[in-house]
C-alpha cells in the first residue's frame, strides 16, 4: 500500500521526535552517526546537492553511488570530471560523509573475449573513479550462469583476480554481488576462493540470498562473512512469483536478523539501502523510503 507524504511525516513526526534525543541514525555529529548508507539507485532524479544534503539531514554516514541523474556512466559524470573531482570530494566532506561503494554495471559472466575485455575495461575505469573519490570498494556482478557452470565460475573468478590486481595499488577492493545467478553461498564461495585475492571481496546483497537464494541470513553470513565487505538491505512481499519491494521491515525479509548476522561477525562496513527506484518507478518516492530505512534500521542498533 502506498502513503502519500504528509501522512508519512503524519505517523512518523512523534517517534522521530523521541528517537533524535538518543544516539539514533540523524544525529548531527559525525562521529555519532550510525553506519548507514543508501544507493543513489533510490534517487535517480536528485541532482547532486540534494543527495548530499539528504544524507546529512537524515543522519547518513555515506553513500553508496550507483547512477547519477539517470547516467549510471558514472565517470562520465561531470561531477567527477578530473578538473570537477575534487572540488566533489571537499562537498561529501563538508557533510560529513564517504562514499562507502560505487556501482559498476560490469558483469563477468560473458563467454565472448572481446565482450569480456569490454566489461573488464569498464571496471577498470570506475575503479579509476573510486581511487579519485577515496571509495574503498567497486561492485561487479557475476550475473549469469550460461553454459557449463564449471566454465563460468572460472571465468567470473579470472575477471575477478584480474580487477583486484589492478584496483590494490590503486587503494580499492573489487566486490562481487550476491546478484543474478550468482546467489548462493556454495557459488558464490567458489568464486571467492579462486578469484584468491586480497583485493577481491563481497557485496552481500541479502535480499538476494533470503528471497533468491532460499537461505537463511546466519547460514550465509556463517559461510560468506569472512568474504563480505559491503551490504545491500531492502524489503519485499511475495506477490505471485514475484517479489514486491516494500518499506523496511513491511515485508517478508528478514532485515533486523540480517543486520545482527553481521553485527555478530564484527562486520565494520556500511549498511546499505538499495531502493530500486531506478528500475521501478512505481515505488515509494525516495523523500519517503529513504527516511523510513533510516528510522527503521537505525532502530536495529539501539
Amino acid at each position: 500500500m502506498r502513503i502519500t507524504r504528509r501522512e508519512f511525516v503524519a505517523g512518523s513526526a512523534g517517534g522521530a521526535a523521541s528517537l533524535a534525543l538518543g544516539r539514533f541514525a540523524w544525529a548531527t555529529d559525525t562521529k555519532e552517526r550510525l553506519p548507514l548508507a543508501f544507493s543513489t539507485l533510490g534517487c535517480p532524479a536528485w541532482e547532486w546537492p540534494k543527495i548530499l544534503e539528504f544524507a546529512e539531514l537524515h543522519g547518513f554516514a555515506a553513500i553508496e553511488l550507483r547512477g547519477l541523474m539517470g547516467s549510471m556512466d558514472l565517470p562520465a559524470r561531470p561531477e567527477f570530471a578530473p578538473e570537477r573531482i575534487a572540488q566533489s570530494r571537499k562537498e561529501i566532506a563538508a557533510h560529513g560523509l564517504k562514499i562507502a561503494n560505487i556501482g559498476s554495471s560490469s558483469a563477468l559472466h560473458d563467454a565472448d573475449p572481446a565482450k569480456h575485455a569490454q566489461q573488464l575495461a569498464d571496471a577498470k575505469r570506475f575503479i579509476d573513479l573510486a581511487s579519485a573519490l577515496g571509495s574503498p570498494y567497486v561492485r561487479v556482478f557475476g550475473n549469469e550462469i550460461k553454459g557449463p557452470k564449471e566454465e563460468v565460475v572460472a571465468r567470473v573468478a579470472a575477471g575477478l583476480h584480474e580487477l583486484g590486481e589492478y584496483a590494490g595499488p590503486r587503494g580499492v577492493t573489487v566486490i562481487i554481488e550476491s546478484h543474478g545467478d550468482f546467489v548462493d553461498s556454495p557459488t558464490l564461495k567458489e568464486v571467492l576462493t579462486r578469484a584468491d585475492s586480497p583485493h577481491a571481496a563481497l557485496l552481500w546483497d541479502a535480499h538476494h540470498t533470503f528471497a533468491d537464494g532460499h537461505e537463511q541470513p546466519e547460514h550465509t553470513v556463517q559461510e560468506l562473512g569472512s568474504w563480505i565487505r559491503h551490504t545491500h538491505l531492502k524489503d519485499s512481499v511475495l506477490a505471485g512469483k514475484e517479489h514486491k519491494y516494500v518499506l523496511t521491515g513491511r515485508g517478508d525479509v528478514p532485515i533486523q536478523r540480517q543486520v545482527q548476522a553481521l553485527q555478530k561477525i564484527g562486520y565494520k562496513g556500511y549498511f546499505c539501502f538499495e531502493w530500486e527506484k531506478a528500475w521501478h518507478p512505481d515505488l515509494e518516492d525516495p523523500e519517503i523510503a529513504i527516511a523510513d530505512y533510516a528510522k527503521v534500521v537505525g532502530g536495529y542498533f539501539q
